[in-house]
């Protein structure tokens, strides 16, 4: 775990390094590529030898990557009930929050007298990358597909990795299911994304792709801008905590261990002005690691992705937290209210000693996918409106053509388009 102070003589340059912009980490770009463009080129026949090749799924044809009915039920039976109740108390929590920040049309008169307003319809097809792998995000399925449903978008594909022989966690189909996913498929990585967004002959393309994945996920997304809409960059995840004294370093380390089961490319970092606390958070973690199971993971996280800076201020540590942009931020602080409106970068904050990061993760309401390795700092986390597509509605009548000639014209004039002024005025003088 790294340790910066402000008296060391090389702190603002160490600083320097935490001042981030999403880029592709070396080498992920060049294979991301390559996976694009067999999925492209060769369709089925590329996800069944990928998802062999990588996740040793023993596909045998096409009909092997959809997830079939019989599947689905034999899982909902394998689901215990308190698991069942705890996805379902997210699922109502995540929707009611969905609801609630839906973008709904309007309409008004403009200046001229012309009806403008808004609309907005639901993506009728769209596709969600849900991980998988040693830790199965079941809780991703409620923060994604849940907004969706919510949303209204009546074709609501999931890709999820396979494990060995091409098993899907029963948990995961449960949930991807009860949140309202009508296709499923066994694919993940770079060839779900291209899967989704080309199509082949089992799936159909769809018109956005969404959902939190490793680099080469997030790095196929990047690339396929374009031939698809995509939400944000949501990669490897990560947690920040900005605390003054008053933090509590025995619920500061919980969440930073926390954060390091996610894996080793996760990063935990914590920002304080104080030197106590520091020590005490430095403390705990020792203290608490030894009493979870994920050892070789949580090691291999603090070791490479925690960090601890003691800046000289609070207002020292906000500006840090800003240039860092944080998935998750943990703010800590006596004057919350005056340090909130400070930070413009963070994926979602939480604020106090009793707000854990791992209640949004799971329960809260807010969707979990979020903006990471600096993305922050150019998109939000998503939200049930990137489900919802826009269109503007503009109406004229003839008092409102007669007010709105004059000004098209002006315009048109100055544009050197003529044929513009006139498509208005020859309305306005008949």
């Amino acid at each position: 775990m790294r340790i910066l102070r402000h008296t060391q003589k090389n702190f603002a340059s160490a600083l320097r390094k935490l001042d981030r912009r999403y880029a592709p980490p070396a080498g992920v770009e060049a294979i991301v590529k390559g996976i694009l463009d067999e999925v492209r080129t060769k369709g089925d026949a590329a996800l069944i030898e990928l998802s062999n090749r990588f996740d040793k799924a023993g596909f045998q044809s096409a009909k092997d990557l959809r997830v079939s009915a019989a599947e689905l039920a034999t899982a909902e039976s394998a689901v215990d009930e308190p698991t069942k109740r705890a996805i379902a108390a997210s699922r109502k929590n995540v929707t009611d929050f969905a609801k609630r920040s839906l973008r709904k049309d309007w309409s008004a008169k403009n200046a001229q007298g012309a009806l403008v307003g808004e609309r907005y319809l639901p993506f009728q097809r769209v596709g969600i990358y849900v991980p998988g792998g040693s830790a199965p995000l079941v809780s991703t399925s409620n923060m994604t597909v849940c907004l969706a449903a919510a949303a209204g978008c009546p074709e609501i594909v999931v890709m999820t990795p396979p494990g060995p022989g091409g098993t899907v966690n029963p948990a995961l189909l449960y949930a991807l299911k009860e949140a309202g996913a009508t296709e499923i498929y066994k694919v993940g990585g770079a060839q779900g994304m291209a899967a989704m967004s080309y199509g082949t002959k089992t799936i159909r393309p769809v018109l956005k792709v969404y959902g939190p994945g490793n680099s080469f996920v997030v790095e196929a997304k990047r690339q396929l801008f374009g031939v698809v809409a995509v939400d944000l960059l949501p990669g490897p995840s990560e947690v920040v905590t900005l605390a003054d004294g008053s933090g509590n370093p025995a619920y500061i380390a919980a969440d930073m261990l926390a954060q390091a089961e996610h894996g080793g490319d996760s990063i935990m970092g914590f920002v304080t002005d104080s030197e106590k606390l520091l020590e005490a958070v430095k403390a705990e973690i020792e203290k608490q690691i030894k009493t979870l199971s994920r050892q070789a993971q949580l090691k291999k996280a603090l070791r490479d992705g925690a960090w601890m800076v003691l800046a000289e201020s609070l207002e020292d540590g906000v500006a840090l937290v800003n240039a860092f942009a944080p998935e998750h931020l943990s703010l800590i602080v006596r004057n919350e209210e005056a340090v909130v409106p400070l930070i413009t970068t963070s994926g979602a904050i939480f604020l106090g000693n009793d707000s854990p990061v791992a209640v949004g993760d799971f329960l809260a309401g807010p969707s979990h996918e979020l903006p990471t390795g600096g993305a922050g700092k150019s998109f939000p986390g998503l939200t049930v409106d990137m489900f919802q597509r826009r269109t503007s509605i503009v109406k004229l009548d003839r008092e409102a053509i007669r007010k709105s000639a004059p000004i098209v014209e002006a315009f048109a004039k100055v544009e050197g388009l003529d044929a513009h002024g006139r498509s208005a005025t020859i309305r306005s003088h008949s």
